[in-house]
């Protein structure tokens, strides 16, 4: 009977694995299931060939372990060059157990290609911006999560060996898949003066025991034995470098800032993204998507930077408030503020370094796991204690596990013989559940965290140049009056930008054969005429365009015929108009 049981219980496992990666590539692409690295990649590759006027398709570079980290740009060539265009940024899976990060990728992607030439408002977003999309940056990570066995949050970091116990040795001592299911559990041991008893509502959960009351369990950790011969278990995984923790930017060394590396950029994946992000100045806003939480982070990443330029926060506030509404449940938050600090993160690094405004999505809410009526819903949560560990929420997800994902997520506590411990059992949450939606809930979050991606997209900096007064002065003096009006709210380049100079700002330029600029400067109130004009090189004014605002500047010109008037932008593209002397 055993034996029956735990053959019912693995085919159970397979058929939802089955249930969740799917054989099959299609486009449009589903998203009712999750993508192995290697169907990403196939993804990828179909959505370039179905798409191929619209689409390149790139390997950025080569991972730890050789497998290629792919860009998808999605661009019109009829409507421009794309470093000619706002780019959007966006990736995801930078941990490696965090595979719906790159499911929303992966979905804006093809929502956006699928959608082109019908769908007016995506058409005008395609025209206008270009989109890089980088749904896996851990390959390695997403490989070895799908098909090793894992926790819902092992697996996280880069593979670079690393001596995590300091024997000589390197990766040499990993969790072990005692009971061949293709999960890591936790393991139990029946110990009076352990820490933990049954919970009395539902078996299969502990709570901790009170101060003076027995115990009757105590926890051993994860699955898995002493491979190494060290006397501890599981002490020495694969060689972990956060990803999200190797960037150039405020990076800390390990002491300071765990899992850090020996130096910034010591990741190929970092180097390599850091490397494609240089070679596109363009880009304007940044998105990338994490596995849990339901939020919208933005820097600074420690107090010790200080907050933001206050016009640059309006931009964030405007951006992410819009993205709480179009993801319930969200919150817009700072990092270090409403989180914990860290050093050498991705978003910091586009902020301060590539100048995009950036995001971090925090995406699967596990508190979307119910099974209440109305009148439970209306009841405040119980606070917990130190000695309830969580129980009734718990207790909430294990009711989500029996009667929406029909026992998929838990496995049921089971008798296993260690070879140190003895009699134990092995039970817990499986790797696909806790900080993963089942698939029947993914569709509505890539959708809608896609929207949010999308609403930022149609912010980038949209520029329109006027030329609104030509006037003659005398014979052969004419007064030239050009206003650039920035209609969207993210600017042509951020405050931090223009006041540290990190990059050349935008360009007017006034030229003409038979011409000269003998003054120009920027017109501060042109209703009484004044002027704040530039004493060299009166022809080329430097500037930025806000967002939801306009500049105006003013020339004085000398001589007859045309005159072109040139707008160049890193971030906002490139203007040019003619005016007539006479």
């Amino acid at each position: 009977m055993k034996k029956l049981i735990k053959a019912t219980f693995v085919l159970t496992l397979l058929f939802f694995s089955s249930a969740i990666v799917a054989q099959d590539i299609e486009i449009p692409l589903r998203f009712d299931r999750y993508y192995d690295y290697d169907q990403l990649v196939e993804a990828l590759h179909k959505l370039h060939d179905a798409y191929p006027d619209m689409t390149k398709l790139q390997e950025v570079c080569k991972s730890e372990e050789g497998r290629g980290v792919y860009a998808l740009t999605i661009n019109n060539p009829k409507t421009g060059k794309e470093l000619d265009k706002p780019g959007v940024y966006v990736d995801g899976n930078i941990h490696g157990n965090e595979i719906q990060a790159g499911e929303v990728c992966l979905y804006l992607a093809d929502y956006l290609l699928k959608n082109y030439g019908t769908n007016e408002k995506l058409t005008k977003l395609v025209d206008k911006n270009v989109f890089y999309i980088i749904p896996s940056v851990n390959v390695d990570g997403r490989y070895h999560f799908f098909h090793d066995a894992n926790t819902p949050s092992t697996n996280r970091g880069l593979r670079i060996p690393k001596d995590d116990d300091r024997d000589g040795l390197f990766d040499e001592d990993f969790p072990d898949d005692l009971d061949g299911d293709g999960n890591i559990c936790q393991m139990r041991i029946r110990d009076s003066l352990g820490g933990y008893k049954t919970d009395p509502e539902d078996p299969r959960l502990m709570v901790r025991v009170k101060p003076g009351e027995k115990g009757e369990w105590r926890l051993l950790g994860r699955e898995g034995i002493d491979n190494d011969g060290d006397g501890k278990i599981n002490e020495d995984s694969e060689g972990y470098v956060d990803p999200n923790r190797n960037w150039g930017f405020n990076w800390q060394p390990n002491y300071v800032q765990s899992g850090s590396g020996s130096f910034p950029f010591s990741g190929n994946a970092i180097k390599g993204i850091a490397e494609f992000l240089y070679a596109r100045p363009n880009v304007s806003v940044v998105f990338a998507f994490h596995n849990a939480g339901g939020m919208f982070l933005r820097g600074p990443s420690t107090k010790a930077e200080g907050e933001y330029d206050r016009n640059d926060v309006k931009v964030y506030d405007f951006l992410g408030e819009n993205a709480e509404r179009i993801v319930p449940g969200y919150r817009y938050l700072i990092s270090w503020k409403d989180l914990y600090s860290t050093y050498g993160d991705f978003d910091n690094f586009t902020y301060n370094v590539i100048g995009a405004y950036s995001f971090v999505g925090e995406l699967f809410m596990s508190s979307q796991e119910t099974f209440k009526d109305r009148k439970e819903e209306k009841k405040p949560e119980k606070e917990e204690s130190m000695f309830s560990s969580g129980a009734e929420r718990e207790r909430e997800r294990l009711k989500f596990n029996d009667n929406v994902a029909q026992g998929t997520l838990f496995k049921p506590w089971k008798k296993f013989h260690h070879p140190t411990y003895g009699d134990i059992e092995i039970g817990g949450w499986v790797k696909m559940s806790s900080r993963l939606p089942h698939p029947f809930m993914l569709q509505d979050l890539v959708h809608r965290n896609a929207s949010a991606v999308i609403f930022a997209a149609e912010q980038t900096p949209e520029v329109k140049m006027e030329i609104f007064e030509k006037k003659k002065m005398s014979d052969n003096l004419f007064r030239i009056r050009v206003r650039l009006i920035n209609s969207k709210a993210i600017p042509t380049l951020s405050s931090h930008f223009i006041k540290k100079n990190v990059v050349p700002k935008d360009q007017l330029k006034v030229s003409g054969s038979g011409i000269k600029v003998i003054a120009g400067g920027k017109l501060t109130d042109r209703f009484r005429d004044k002027v704040s004009y530039k004493e060299n090189k009166p022809e080329i004014q430097f500037l930025s365009v806000p967002g939801f605002d306009f500049v105006e500047y003013e020339f004085i010109v000398e001589g007859n015929g045309k005159v072109k008037v040139n707008y160049s932008s890193l971030k906002a593209g490139s203007l040019e108009k003619t005016v007539s002397l006479n």
